[in-house]
């Protein structure tokens, strides 16, 4: 049994050709939910969404998002809609007092539909449309999500971080951003003054998370700020991978990042943006699994091999470094 930390699109890579070492019905997947959004009244939860389509073979893994040969009928037209109209385009946040009210598991992140700024294709509206009906008919996120999982035929257990909100915050020189404006909408941009995993301090790993980290535990390549801090703010997790086997890959080769922020969102939060910082961000750690080029002394068991993936090869060859690690460890 092996528990696999995910978010962004590292960790999902890493799953792609992982189910020949790790036996997907031994596996259980929890996924980052700071990235989640409210737009347009419908949750919107892109780590877990990008696992739901891996895990039912539906995924775009050119884009690692959305369904694969997905329509945007509905994504154009709001955009015409909102050019003929004159309105403003980009992120629309709704008013401060509307971010609290009604659902609670959307506090803090809702945006308007208007000038929709995230690219969401039909069938995948469908999949949001359905967990917030679920949401607002009483399920939890989770019971949602497990219901959909069923329904794409996703082979690991697929968990949410937590039933209760967090907004991942970015604040920058212009004020505040939810990530996905940040990132989405602002291309990453925006000067990082500082991240702010918004209601952390108020949510809680549900049961079955906690349960799930008494398991060995892998973190794939994802960042180590905004798809794996949201999961280490929420009390007792990291209290818990202390007590359990863990197996870290690096998003980085020394001070080379495979992709996205998170150099930036390293430094920017006091850390060096390198496999070494990612080792001082994760003290719990047992053991790495690096890049064969990356020449970096740690004070853990180090596994090397090619880390980057391409292909599902790819991503076996590194699932069988970190099973390696794990023996290591075990």
């Amino acid at each position: 049994m092996v528990t696999v930390l995910s978010g962004g699109t590292g960790t999902p890579k890493l799953l792609s050709g992982a189910g020949s070492v790790f036996p997907p019905e031994e596996t259980t997947v929890v996924a980052n939910t700071g990235d989640d959004i409210e737009l347009g009244g419908a949750l919107i939860c892109p780590d877990l969404d990008t696992l739901l389509y891996l895990g039912g073979g539906e995924l775009d893994q050119e884009l690692w998002w959305g369904i694969d040969e997905d329509t945007t009928a509905t994504h154009e037209e709001l955009a015409r809609l909102a050019e003929a109209a004159g309105y403003e385009s980009g992120p629309r946040y709704l008013p401060a007092d509307r971010q609290t009210e009604g659902r609670q598991i959307a506090r803090w992140r809702r945006f308007s539909a208007v000038a929709e700024f995230m690219y969401v294709g039909d069938r995948d509206r469908a999949v949001h449309l359905t967990r917030t009906g679920r949401i607002d008919e009483g399920a939890s996120l989770t019971t949602a999500i497990a219901e959909l999982a069923a329904a794409f035929g996703v082979p690991w257990e697929l968990l949410p971080m937590s039933d209760d909100p967090v907004a991942t915050i970015i604040h920058t020189p212009d004020g505040p951003q939810h990530f996905q404006e940040f990132w989405v909408a602002r291309g990453g941009e925006p000067t990082i003054e500082g991240v702010e995993f918004r209601g952390a301090g108020r949510a809680c790993p549900t049961d079955r998370v906690e349960r799930a980290l008494e398991q060995p535990v892998v973190i794939g390549p994802s960042n180590p700020v905004t798809s794996i801090g949201p999961m280490l703010a929420l009390e007792g997790v990291e209290a818990a991978l202390a007590e359990a086997p863990v197996v870290a890959v690096s998003p980085f080769v020394e001070d080379r990042v495979f992709s996205g922020p998170a150099g930036e969102l390293m430094a920017a939060t006091g850390r060096e943006p390198s496999t070494a910082g990612v080792a001082a961000a994760y003290p719990f750690v047992d053991a790495f699994v690096l890049d064969e080029a990356d020449g970096t002394e740690l004070d853990r068991p180090v596994v090397r091999t090619d880390t980057e993936m391409n292909d599902e090869a790819d991503a076996r060859r590194v699932a069988q470094a970190v099973d390696e690690a794990l023996a290591v460890i075990a």
